[in-house]
């Protein structure tokens, strides 16, 4: 069983911020940080397509993750369809 301590010791106060400089070069080490590719926000879209469409999409989708050739998401196979079209008509710069 552990050691029952006073009420009054949870309000002592608590140690001062770590320098932020000092939390960096732990973390990382001496190594610079690496750059972070900019993360593009999703919406949810609800959409009806065909079923010989979605069939075809799934067995695509499934056999690139097999292979592990990208994209093989869902999602990112059909962004890469509708972009070009959106850039085409003027959509999209």
């Amino acid at each position: 069983m552990s050691e029952r301590r006073p009420l009054i010791d949870g309000l002592k106060p608590s140690p001062p911020p770590a320098d932020p400089a000092v939390e960096e070069d732990f973390v990382f080490a001496g190594k610079k940080a690496q750059a972070v590719a900019p993360t593009v926000s999703r919406v949810p879209l609800s959409t009806r397509i065909r079923s010989d469409f979605f069939a075809s999409l799934k067995r695509a989708s499934l056999e690139r993750q097999l292979n592990k050739t990208e994209p093989h998401t869902l999602i990112e196979i059909l962004e890469e369809a509708i972009e070009p079209w959106l850039k085409s008509n003027g959509y999209l710069r």
